[in-house]
């Protein structure tokens, strides 16, 4: 059950009057939004947009991130023109044209309810108003809420910007006694805290100074007390003795990707496996073979052991004339096999301006265009290529949940894959390193 603070039957009207301006072709956004389909030389790669809805951020170890935001009624945060400059490239480098959430479907392991969080129960209008404490060292950033539950106050500090230290980026010891190469990696992180229901969910973007992408959910808040009827026979136990049992459930968490590599909406994708044999005759180890299989149609691909898919520049090549990628790096999951949108964990589409959510799609597609990504992999030839990530959480409760929930995460990044011809971090010392080293005897 999901009543809480704020009543259901509010909640249901909030909705109800989002969905009603859509059909009518209102626009749900704040701030301004960057058409997806434009495509821009890499020269021109930095964000276009105003003052108040653009995020600059040069890191202490020389690499800048650029990007455009805007806030939409059902997917809350979206960001735009994601580029990234690290030291020694004259311009910035194009990403992502767009990346937002694109669902968090909850299923209860009982069977008697669901719900998509972002387009049937009011995720966005959910945006938290954040205090200084929650964004340490950053700027929190006012948001106009489209469709506010409360009309005559839109206004929500929400936004937070701020960086952070990860640990080390690399440790080398040198060739000489004592000298040891290291860097310290610094993060720049976007994020949100929208409540649905008891839940209060942080959407947040990390973006590291090698170029790394990292997208996260994680949930926290409180557990429904009306929720502790074990409905699914397995609960928890929650509290003293044996009474209170919390029902299971997922939370399956689709986000929506639109590749810009370099300016151009112009993509391939491809997808790698390897496999491990026995040894040869004589030979003193298992031989591992990978291969490449270039992706040229629409995917519902499933992850499997030693398999990977990365996204491939074609407009673009670093200083060793190898072309630009991102490559895609699973985070845990737990997939949910009771939908058929929730049965694979990575789609690749062909870019539809209307395939916006991974269920219940609220914008119109026309007849038999379908309301989930599933049947959208219709044998389409991929030339702009959109991924779809679904990364799955099952969430049996814990005497530890209690009172607050902890955060529990659950998410995925991408990575640079000759985005830039060295390490975006080496040192000047070692800077004439690239390719095979000779050593001195």
């Amino acid at each position: 059950m999901r009543v809480n603070r704020i009543s259901r039957a509010r909640r249901r009207t909030a909705v109800g009057l989002s969905v009603a301006a859509l059909a009518a072709g209102v626009t749900t956004a704040a701030g301004p939004a960057v058409a997806e389909t434009r495509t821009a030389p890499a020269a021109a790669a930095a964000a276009d947009c105003s003052a108040a809805y653009k995020i600059e951020q040069k890191l202490a170890t020389g690499t800048t991130w650029t990007m455009c935001w805007h806030y939409e009624s059902e997917a809350g945060l979206v960001l735009e023109n994601v580029s990234y400059q690290p030291k020694g490239e004259a311009a910035p480098i194009r990403v992502l044209t767009s990346a937002k959430l694109a669902q968090i479907h909850v299923p209860y392991d009982d069977g008697s309810v669901e719900y998509d969080d972002l387009t049937g129960f009011g995720f966005g209008q959910g945006l938290m108003e954040m205090a200084p404490g929650e964004c340490p060292g950053g700027t929190i950033k006012t948001v106009k809420v489209p469709d506010a539950w409360d009309p005559e106050h839109p206004d929500v500090k929400g936004l937070c910007t701020t960086t952070r230290s990860r640990g080390h980026a690399y440790r080398m010891q040198g060739d000489q006694a004592g000298k040891v190469y290291q860097e310290q990696g610094k993060d720049l992180l976007v994020y949100t805290v929208n409540q649905v229901g008891w839940y209060e969910y942080m959407t947040e973007w990390r973006f590291q100074d090698d170029g790394t992408i990292n997208m996260n959910v994680g949930a926290t808040g409180s557990l429904s007390p009306s929720d502790y009827d074990a409905g699914d026979g397995r609960g928890w136990p929650i509290g003293k003795g044996a009474k209170s049992y919390a029902t299971s459930h997922s939370h399956n968490v689709f986000w929506r990707l639109n590749f810009g590599l370099d300016g151009s909406s112009k993509s391939k994708v491809e997808q790698y496996d390897s496999v491990v044999s026995p040894p040869a005759a004589g030979g003193q180890a298992p031989r591992n073979k990978t291969t490449r299989t270039k992706v040229t149609k629409e995917l519902a691909g499933d992850a499997k052991n030693m398999r990977w898919w990365r996204v491939v520049s074609t407009a673009g090549k670093n200083k060793d004339d190898h072309a630009r990628s991102y490559e895609f790096v699973p985070g845990a999951t737990s997939k949910y096999s009771g939908r058929s949108f929730t049965k694979h964990d990575i789609y690749f589409t062909e870019y539809k301006k209307c395939e916006q959510f991974a269920s219940n799609n609220i914008r119109n597609c026309g007849t038999g265009g379908g309301k989930s990504v599933d049947k959208w992999v219709n044998g389409q030839t991929l030339s702009h290529p959109v991924a779809w990530v679904n990364v799955g959480f099952h969430h049996i409760a814990r005497d530890e949940d209690q009172q607050p929930m902890p955060v529990h995460w659950q998410g995925f990044s991408i990575a640079p894959r000759d985005v830039t011809a060295m390490n975006p971090l080496t040192p000047p010392e070692l800077a004439d390193q690239n390719g095979q080293v000779e050593r001195g005897s």
